[in-house]
Protein backbone atom coordinates (compact mmCIF):
# COMPACT_ATOMS: atom_id res chain seq x y z
CA UNK A 1 0.00 0.00 0.00
CA UNK A 2 2.41 2.19 1.19
CA UNK A 3 0.09 5.53 0.96
CA UNK A 4 1.43 8.59 3.67
CA UNK A 5 -0.55 10.46 5.88
CA UNK A 6 -1.10 13.92 5.25
CA UNK A 7 -3.24 15.18 7.63
CA UNK A 8 -5.06 13.98 10.74
CA UNK A 9 -7.64 15.85 12.37
CA UNK A 10 -8.65 14.53 16.21
CA UNK A 11 -11.94 13.77 16.78
CA UNK A 12 -14.36 12.80 20.27
CA UNK A 13 -13.53 9.58 21.85
CA UNK A 14 -10.39 8.95 20.41
CA UNK A 15 -11.48 9.12 17.06
CA UNK A 16 -9.04 10.91 14.27
CA UNK A 17 -10.05 11.68 10.97
CA UNK A 18 -7.16 10.63 8.36
CA UNK A 19 -6.56 11.59 4.72
CA UNK A 20 -3.76 10.26 2.55
CA UNK A 21 -1.83 11.12 -0.22
CA UNK A 22 -4.14 9.57 -2.70
CA UNK A 23 -6.79 11.04 -1.72
CA UNK A 24 -8.21 8.63 0.56
CA UNK A 25 -9.93 9.40 3.29
CA UNK A 26 -11.80 8.53 6.72
CA UNK A 27 -12.48 8.45 10.70
CA UNK A 28 -10.60 5.71 12.52
CA UNK A 29 -11.02 4.73 16.25
CA UNK A 30 -8.01 4.17 17.88
CA UNK A 31 -9.58 2.51 21.14
CA UNK A 32 -10.20 -0.38 18.79
CA UNK A 33 -6.90 -1.02 17.69
CA UNK A 34 -4.66 -0.55 20.48
CA UNK A 35 -4.36 -1.10 24.71
CA UNK A 36 -3.54 2.21 26.27
CA UNK A 37 -0.57 0.46 28.08
CA UNK A 38 3.38 0.82 27.62
CA UNK A 39 4.24 3.67 25.12
CA UNK A 40 0.74 3.89 24.23
CA UNK A 41 -0.63 5.03 28.13
CA UNK A 42 -0.36 8.59 27.75
CA UNK A 43 -2.89 8.51 24.66
CA UNK A 44 -5.88 7.50 27.96
CA UNK A 45 -5.50 11.25 28.35
CA UNK A 46 -8.10 12.90 25.38
CA UNK A 47 -5.85 16.02 25.58
CA UNK A 48 -2.88 14.44 25.02
CA UNK A 49 -4.63 12.39 22.77
CA UNK A 50 -5.37 15.58 20.66
CA UNK A 51 -2.22 16.53 20.42
CA UNK A 52 -1.20 13.75 17.63
CA UNK A 53 0.56 15.34 14.49
CA UNK A 54 1.58 14.15 11.04
CA UNK A 55 5.56 12.84 10.25
CA UNK A 56 6.00 13.26 6.57
CA UNK A 57 9.08 11.95 6.62
CA UNK A 58 7.12 8.64 7.96
CA UNK A 59 4.53 8.89 6.41
CA UNK A 60 2.51 8.70 9.76
CA UNK A 61 1.16 9.78 13.26
CA UNK A 62 2.85 10.49 15.96
CA UNK A 63 2.80 11.29 19.25
CA UNK A 64 5.66 13.59 21.21
CA UNK A 65 6.02 10.59 23.91
CA UNK A 66 7.07 8.32 20.65
CA UNK A 67 4.07 6.53 20.10
CA UNK A 68 2.95 5.84 15.80
CA UNK A 69 0.85 4.02 14.18
CA UNK A 70 1.65 1.79 11.33
CA UNK A 71 0.24 3.85 8.16
CA UNK A 72 -0.65 0.71 6.42
CA UNK A 73 -2.86 -0.75 9.22
CA UNK A 74 -4.61 2.84 9.52
CA UNK A 75 -5.13 3.48 5.58
CA UNK A 76 -6.64 -0.93 5.54
CA UNK A 77 -9.23 0.52 8.27
CA UNK A 78 -10.71 3.25 5.79
CA UNK A 79 -10.54 1.36 2.50
CA UNK A 80 -11.06 -1.92 3.60
CA UNK A 81 -8.27 -3.40 1.38
CA UNK A 82 -6.36 -6.31 2.35
CA UNK A 83 -2.81 -5.59 3.79
CA UNK A 84 0.01 -7.78 1.88
CA UNK A 85 2.17 -10.09 4.45
CA UNK A 86 5.42 -11.31 3.09
CA UNK A 87 6.90 -14.37 4.00
CA UNK A 88 9.94 -16.38 1.94
CA UNK A 89 8.46 -16.42 -1.64
CA UNK A 90 4.92 -16.57 -0.68
CA UNK A 91 2.96 -13.08 -0.59
CA UNK A 92 -0.50 -13.76 1.14
CA UNK A 93 -2.77 -10.57 2.03
CA UNK A 94 -4.92 -10.42 5.36
CA UNK A 95 -7.71 -8.13 5.97
CA UNK A 96 -7.55 -5.99 9.43
CA UNK A 97 -11.07 -6.15 11.08
CA UNK A 98 -12.60 -2.93 11.76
Amino acid sequence: MLQDIIEVIPQNNYQLYLKFDDGKQGIVDVSQLIQFTGVFQPLKDLEYFKTVKVNPEWGTIYWDNGADLDPDVLYSLITGQFIPIYGGNQTQSTKIAN
